[in-house]
């Protein structure tokens, strides 16, 4: 995290009487940890490493799907039911035929954009919220509080349900119900660090010279309290993959016949005796995708986190 400093700048004794009696001028500096030295420390945390390589991988087969994907997602095969592992078909068939390993590559898109652009929703929203509430406090803060408070009484993932079927299934309602149902998770993290922030001695100068309210919070204010928020970012990131899998699971997510590892787990608990290899596929996905994003929280964590 950003290490704040004021370096007082001394006046010169050349100067008139006036001058001295002026007020002191004062020079604001932070010392900030190199990018390039935090990004060397995060190549070297082997969490980052592994994470890294794992969220990659699934980043790369849901661009790159209808060249990897073996199969028509979507493309039903009567021929060839419920059809095990083979060379033909590596992770076998489901009950209309398709091939379950094109569905997992293919379902890759739906649960990594809800992923991302929920996150992105809650940061876009939340943040702000919260610097503005952390640092003007009284009414403002107390308004913006209660709300974010109301809105966290209610459980995470009964909350996107709510939303989800408030707004309809689909995949967009799904990233907007998962990144309204977050935006509570970063008001209070933004919050509670600018309230620290705040109290820096180098905010004080900078608000004694006159600077404006939204240049001290993007300029100064924002830049120290990033670190965990971009830890918090991620292992969100992961709640998200696992409300969408939740969300598709109950019919709440991605319509049939797309593809989306919760709407195939939801197919396979019908065949769990018969055909158990409909279910491990996209479960296998989701297990791994969620302790890849987790593995990088944690090395960001212990790479930002001065404490550490």
């Amino acid at each position: 995290m950003t290490e704040p400093s004021v370096i007082s700048a001394l006046p010169d004794p050349s100067v008139n009487g006036a001058a001295m009696n002026g007020a002191v001028p004062v020079a604001i500096g932070r010392a900030k940890r190199s990018p390039r030295s935090a990004a060397s420390r995060l190549a070297r945390e082997p969490g980052a490493i592994i994470g890294g390589g794992i969220v990659l991988f699934f980043v790369m087969l849901a661009l790159f799907a209808p060249v990897i994907a073996p199969y028509d997602p979507i493309a039903s095969d009567w021929g060839a039911v419920r059809l095990p592992p083979d060379l033909a078909h590596p992770f076998g068939t489901d009950d209309l035929g398709r091939d379950i390993l094109s569905r997992v590559i293919f379902g890759a898109r739906a649960s990594l954009s809800a992923g991302f652009v929920s996150v992105v929703i809650a940061v876009l929203i939340g943040v702000p919220l919260g610097l503005v509430a952390g640092y003007f406090g009284g009414v403002t803060d107390i308004a913006i509080s209660r709300c974010a408070d109301a809105v966290l009484a209610c459980p995470f993932l009964v909350l996107a349900i709510a939303l989800a079927a408030f707004l309809g299934p689909s995949l967009e309602n799904t990233m907007i119900a998962i990144g309204v149902s977050a935006i509570p998770i970063f008001v209070r993290l933004a919050r509670g660090q600018t309230l620290a922030v705040r109290e820096e001695d180098y905010i004080s100068a900078v608000i004694s010279q006159g600077v404006s309210h939204p240049k001290i919070l993007f300029a100064h204010v924002l830049p120290n309290v990033m670190p965990p928020i971009l830890v918090q970012a991620t292992l969100t990131t992961a709640i998200a993959v696992l409300a969408e899998a939740s969300l598709a699971f109950l019919g709440l997510g991605q319509l049939p016949p797309a593809p989306s590892w919760g709407s195939m787990l939801d197919a396979a608990r019908q065949f769990l005796l018969d055909a158990p290899w409909m279910a491990v596929s996209p479960g296998l996905a989701i297990v791994i995708v969620v302790i890849g994003f987790n593995l990088i929280g944690d090395a960001l964590n212990d790479v930002l986190n001065p404490r550490t």
